[in-house]
C-alpha cells in the first residue's frame, strides 16, 4: 500500500471564520494504482492533493505514506520524503524561465545533493523518456505548452519517485496536446508508477483506473473505471509514433 487516509480533514481559519476545505476523507491507494481525484472548483480535491504531497498538514485525521505515519513528522522530515519519494506535475508547469529544459529537470537532484555528472546523466535519461532529448538546451519560452509539461514530467521522474502527483496536468493545454500528456502518464503507470491525478474533467478522469469524487470538501464516491480510455490509441492515427511514450522500461 502506498497511502492510507483515515478521517483526514483540513480546516482553514477559526471559530466563525473557519472554512472546512476537507472533511474526514478515508481511502487507500495501492502500489501501481492510477487514481483520478475529480470534482468541481472548491470541492476539496486540491486540498487533498496538497496533504498527500506533504505541502500542507491536516487539521485532524491520519495520513500514512509508504507505510509511515507522516502526520506529526517535522518539516525537515516531510521535505525529505517529498524530494526523495514524490514527483509533482502542475497545471502551470512551474519551470524556471532562465534555465534550460535539462537544468529544470536537474533541480530535484541539485536539492538532493547529487553530484554534477550523475545528475546530468539522470536528467538526460528523464528527458529521453518523454521524447525531448532534442530540446534539452531550450528554455521554457522556446517550448510549446505540451513540451513544457513533458519537461515537468521528466523533472517529476528524475528522482525515481514511488508516487507521482499530477494537479490538472492537461488543464492549460488543448485537447490533442492533453491526450499526449495523458499518454505519457498512462505509460508511467504501466511501467509501475503510482499516479494520483487531480482533474475537474470527467473525460480526463476516465483515463485512470479508479475515480475518487469530491464535492463540498467531502469524498462522496470511490469507484473503479470499468474500461479506462487509452490515450495512446486515440492518438495513434494522428501523431508521429516517435512522440508517443514506450510502455516498457
Amino acid at each position: 500500500m502506498i497511502l492510507r487516509a483515515d478521517l483526514l480533514s483540513r480546516v482553514y481559519g477559526r471559530d466563525k471564520a473557519a472554512v472546512v476545505a476537507l472533511r474526514e476523507a478515508s481511502f487507500e491507494v495501492e502500489d501501481g494504482d492510477f487514481v483520478a481525484i475529480m470534482g468541481p472548483s472548491g470541492s476539496g480535491k486540491t486540498t487533498l492533493m496538497n496533504l498527500i504531497g506533504l505541502l500542507d498538514r491536516p487539521t485532524s485525521g491520519t495520513l500514512t505514506l509508504f507505510g509511515q505515519n507522516v502526520t506529526a513528522l517535522s518539516s525537515d522530515a516531510l521535505a525529505a520524503i517529498r524530494n526523495q519519494r514524490i514527483g509533482f506535475v502542475f497545471q502551470d508547469y512551474n519551470l524556471l524561465g532562465q534555465n534550460t529544459a535539462l537544468e529544470n529537470v536537474e533541480l530535484p537532484l541539485v536539492y538532493a545533493g547529487v553530484k554534477s555528472r550523475e545528475r546530468r546523466g539522470r536528467a538526460h535519461s528523464a528527458l529521453s523518456s518523454v521524447a525531448l532529448s532534442h530540446r534539452s538546451d531550450h528554455r521554457p519560452a522556446q517550448l510549446s505548452g505540451g513540451e513544457q509539461q513533458r519537461v515537468a514530467i521528466a523533472r517529476a521522474l528524475v528522482n525515481n519517485p514511488k508516487l507521482i502527483l499530477a494537479d490538472e496536468p492537461t488543464g492549460a493545454l488543448d485537447s490533442r496536446t492533453g491526450l499526449v500528456i495523458l499518454a505519457f502518464v498512462q505509460a508511467l503507470n504501466q511501467r509501475g508508477s503510482t499516479i494520483l491525478l487531480v482533474t475537474h474533467d470527467s473525460l480526463v478522469a476516465r483515463h485512470a483506473q479508479r475515480i475518487l469524487r469530491m464535492q463540498d470538501g467531502e469524498l462522496v464516491s470511490d469507484s473503479r473505471v470499468e474500461q479506462s480510455l487509452d490515450a495512446k490509441t486515440a492518438l495513434a492515427d494522428e501523431i508521429d509514433a516517435e512522440l508517443l511514450p514506450a510502455t516498457t522500461a
